[in-house]
């Protein structure tokens, strides 16, 4: 159903959820499980609004998703033979999305697995200071492990040259340091497990390897066309997007107060290079609670919605009550320069849920609906679905961390998706 604007408060307390935006009966093709992360998109989710546009007769050429995070959307549009545009600030999540867009020859994946694991086997040389001095790495792996991991790194890099075949290699390793290390299994943050037992690194990599292979056979049975895809790791407000044009964009944007993930993926951020200090790739990330230095003018732009939520947070004095102020700045900015890159009579899908922060109700999803309607989107449509599939920590304790205990609050009973159109040109 088609809402307006003066009609948000009825329409998100009386929408029922929907049955066909809520569950897929398919199971998820394997790509999409080669790496852990949070919050994943279901991938069910991008075929029902490729339906819904078809249904609507608008043509779909080219997908974007602006927090494209570790390529779900990137993977449906290649199975697809569509075009895909996607960027995210994580440099770990786009390096999963580029691999998840490639295409593979499976001789050269095994001829490249078995080198490496020779070298592995015959290593003999030594841990660069870089990694054996490095105090994040030591208080997370023993001196083994570190030696052991640093061994299939090497081994990658010695027997791989620079491209999308380092880059396959690279998602293995990556998606073994937390098993490999002292990270607690499953921890919705970083967190030691004192009696964890120590995997084998190599044997770990097996296995990996071992199910990616087949997550690109299983790919093979697409007649796939060589649709363009092009993923960026940036942050989507600081990307040049003069020129690009997409015919629909499918994305989830981060919640308040959510997951840190410079933080959940700083082991991987560490060993391939990208930052000494992981803490750095905090910056800029929309919905982190590490934001200081916020415009004036910026703040006037907010409407009273945003600055009513402020003010609850400061009151129940909230850990950092300016991460949910620059995040709703950010998400008005973003559906700014979203509505720039969508084709005329296009459309935006945006998949979000609310969170409660010390008692205070954040309604993420009536803000951006309402930022959608402001920047001039039209045929507004609000889909109500349980959250399932998508891997989120539904609790929270009374301090409002995140928790999997469920004795404690459960604030993640629902999403949205809220589709829009851009007006067409008369």
């Amino acid at each position: 159903m088609i809402i307006q604007e003066t009609d948000l408060d009825f329409a998100f307390n009386s929408i029922r959820v929907s049955t066909s935006w809520n569950s897929v009966a398919e199971k998820e093709l394997k790509m999409h499980k080669i790496h852990a992360y949070p919050a994943k998109f279901p991938s069910f989710l991008i075929n029902k609004a490729l339906e819904y546009a078809e249904q609507k007769k608008i043509s779909i050429e080219k997908l974007g998703d602006i927090f494209c995070g570790c390529g779900t959307t990137a993977l449906e549009a290649k199975t697809q033979n569509i075009s895909f545009w996607g960027c995210d600030i994580n440099p770990v999540a786009t390096l999963i999305a580029k691999v998840k867009s490639q295409d593979y020859n499976l001789n050269i994946l095994s001829r490249h697995y078995n080198s490496i694991v020779n070298q592995y086997k015959f290593f003999d040389s030594t841990i660069p200071r870089k990694f054996s001095t490095n105090e994040r790495l030591n208080y997370w792996f023993t001196e083994n492990q570190l030696l052991d991991v640093y061994k299939l790194l090497y081994s990658i890099e010695t027997c791989v040259a620079k491209g999308k075949y380092r880059d396959f290699f690279y998602v293995a390793f990556s998606n073994i340091l937390k098993r490999s290390s002292k990270w607690l299994t499953k921890s919705i943050k970083p967190q030691v497990d004192p009696i964890k037992p120590i995997y084998n690194v190599l044997d770990s990599f097996n296995i990996q390897y071992e199910f990616m292979y087949k997550a690109v056979f299983e790919l093979k049975k697409f007649k796939m066309l060589r649709s363009e895809s092009q993923i960026v790791n940036s942050n989507f407000l600081s990307v040049d997007a003069n020129g690009l044009e997409v015919d629909m964009l499918i994305t989830s944007p981060p919640y308040v107060t959510s997951y840190e993930y410079a933080d959940l993926h700083q082991l991987s951020t560490m060993w391939l290079g990208y930052t000494d200090d992981f803490r750095l790739l905090r910056n800029g990330t929309i919905g982190s609670l590490y934001h200081n230095e916020i415009l004036q003018a910026e703040i006037s732009k907010l409407d009273d919605f945003a600055i009513n939520i402020y003010d609850d947070l400061v009151k129940a004095k909230a850990k950092s009550p300016k991460a949910a102020l620059k995040y709703f700045i950010d998400l008005k900015n973003t559906v700014e320069k979203s509505f720039d890159i969508i084709k005329a009579g296009g459309l935006a899908v945006f998949v979000i849920g609310n969170t409660n922060h010390k008692n205070v109700y954040i309604d993420n999803a009536k803000y951006l609906t309402k930022c959608l309607f402001t920047q001039g989107f039209v045929n507004v449509e609000i889909k109500k679905r349980r959250i399932s599939s998508k891997i989120l920590s539904p609790y929270r304790t009374k301090d409002g961390k995140f928790s999997s205990n469920k004795r404690h609050k459960k604030v993640y009973h629902y999403e949205f998706v809220i589709i829009a159109q851009k007006p067409t040109i008369n």
